[in-house]
């Protein structure tokens, strides 16, 4: 317990790296590499090269390029299709470099648990708003959307600040996130026309 609360700091920036990268990639590696460049935060060594100039250009680029993407319904739909090559990758790697000085089986433990964290928050975010398109009006889209380009700064400071607290808010998305698919599940079973007899096979000939 002692050893695991000595690393809380260095888990908690890794959790949020990887669930902000399922969210909102392009955002994380911009704000990471900004406020490391702007001496806000002391970024992992092995994290630092995001505050390099070009990086900064090219992230701050696609950042805002997913920030208009993300607004236009079906738009959005297929941009996180795409990036489900993307946002996992990142969000293993990400977690891995944050304990790249702990050994290699450490870091690989960090990566598997990152990209695991990523694709959680990558297919919860694209199952939402790929229910949310079906409404005809596009407001509760943009709430989404907007709700994530606040959540995922909001984290990272969360993270730096209050690393148990992220920690907790982590744990407590993926236990509603997991409750909800189970609420899904149950619902769409109660509608399927085997539960309620409409697709019932006819009864054998004598």
């Amino acid at each position: 317990m002692d050893r695991l609360l000595e690393h809380l700091p260095e888990l908690a920036v890794a959790l949020a790296l990887a669930w902000g990268s399922g969210v909102r990639v392009y955002a994380v590696l911009f704000a990471l590499g900004l406020a490391g460049s702007l001496d806000w935060i002391a970024l992992p060594a092995h994290l630092t090269v995001l505050e390099h100039p070009l990086v900064l250009a090219a992230s701050g680029l696609m950042t805002c390029v997913e920030f208009f993407a993300d607004k236009l319904p079906w738009l959005d739909t297929l941009w996180d299709a795409v990036h489900s090559f993307i946002r996992v990758p990142a969000g293993a790697a990400l977690a891995a470099a944050v304990f790249e000085d702990s050994g290699a089986a450490v870091a690989l433990a960090a990566a598997i648990l990152g990209g695991t964290v990523a694709a959680g928050a990558h297919f919860t975010k694209a199952g939402a708003r790929a229910a949310v398109n079906f409404s005809p009006e596009p407001f509760s889209n943009w709430a989404l959307s907007l709700s994530e380009d606040l959540a995922v700064p909001f984290a990272l400071w969360l993270a730096f600040a209050k690393p148990l607290l992220l920690v907790g808010v982590v744990v407590a998305f993926f236990i509603a996130t997991a409750l909800g698919a189970r609420w899904l599940w149950r619902v769409a079973r109660r509608r399927s026309p085997q539960t309620n007899g409409f697709s019932r096979s006819p009864p054998a000939g004598p």
